[in-house]
């Protein structure tokens, strides 16, 4: 015989079924989910791996402060490491401000009235009277070394044909020194305005109506622009002083012919200025040998011909 189906049980009470769903959400609520434990493992410290994960933060309040106190260590973590070369760009810095400032100090002091002329030396000179040159330079009392025109200073001692070259030396804090080099005449030339006093260069250093004492009259050919007065010059400024202070006559019609005359009456033949040193040495020992001679000739300084 079969056996008949079982029959359906009766529903469950509406009470019992509310308080099913109730156990069920609890259940859920208590129990954390996947994504939770992702965002608990996520707040969690680094390096703390074996060890109980830290309490999750419980307001943004505590998140805040903990990202501040983790930016505050890095912070002085990265000072600690940079210190050494903070160090030296603070050295390099002080010692590059330390020579802008003395620089400029020097350079500001220097162009200050602390550095004025207040005091011209003037060296160098036997003919010219340096009392003289150094009123000429008086304007430039009270100006600072370093703007010492030298224009103007150029300016003033062109006003004295003897100087030859002159030199500038600035003696902080308060001299300036003019060094000068004179010119060295070597004789007068006659004319109608009288006899002027020339250098080796031709320079006209002074006009007088009477011949100077002590100064040759040079006779050439060709004025003071050609070679045979060229020639004359060389050759009369390499005559040692005795022979220099002797010298009454220089003549010359070519470079190659010039003629001496003393105050004894001696003519020396002297020909070209080369080798003129050596000729005034044959020159020299030829008057020691002859002193009553009337004529030597120096053309060729190996050889001094006595007439």
């Amino acid at each position: 015989m079969r056996r008949p189906p079982p029959l359906p049980s009766a529903p469950d009470a509406p009470e019992e079924t509310d308080a099913a769903s109730a156990r069920s959400l609890r259940r859920r609520r208590a129990a954390p989910s996947p994504a939770d434990e992702a965002v608990q493992d996520h707040l969690v410290a680094p390096g703390v791996e074996g060890e109980q994960k830290a309490d999750v933060p419980s307001s943004s309040m505590d998140v805040w402060r903990a990202a501040r106190a983790r930016r505050k260590a890095l912070r002085a973590e990265i000072r600690r490491f940079t210190q050494r070369s903070r160090r030296r760009r603070i050295t390099w810095l002080s010692v590059v401000g330390a020579i802008v400032l003395l620089i400029g100090g020097s350079v500001a002091a220097a162009y200050s009235p602390l550095f004025a002329v207040e005091r011209i030396t003037v060296t160098g000179t036997t003919t010219i009277d340096p009392a003289v040159i150094e009123g000429a330079l008086a304007d430039q009392m009270g100006t600072p070394l370093a703007l010492v025109d030298t224009s103007e200073v150029k300016a003033a001692l062109l006003a004295f044909p003897l100087i030859e070259t002159y030199a500038l030396e600035a003696r902080p804090p308060h001299d300036l020194t003019v060094r000068i080099v004179e010119r060295t005449p070597i004789g007068v030339i006659e004319s109608g305005a009288g006899f002027t006093l020339v250098d080796a260069a031709g320079v006209a250093l002074s006009t007088t109506e009477e011949r100077p004492a002590g100064q040759p009259l040079v006779e050439v050919e060709g004025g003071v622009d050609s070679s045979a007065f060229r020639s004359a010059g060389l050759v009369v400024r390499a005559l040692p002083a005795d022979i220099r202070s002797a010298l009454t006559g220089v003549r010359a019609s070519t470079a190659d012919d010039v003629t001496l005359t003393l105050d004894s009456g001696l003519t020396v033949v002297w020909g070209s200025e080369e080798d003129s040193a050596l000729k005034a040495l044959a020159l020299s020992a030829a008057l020691v040998k002859n002193p009553t001679a009337s004529s030597i000739d120096v053309t060729s300084p190996d050889v001094a011909v006595v007439g």
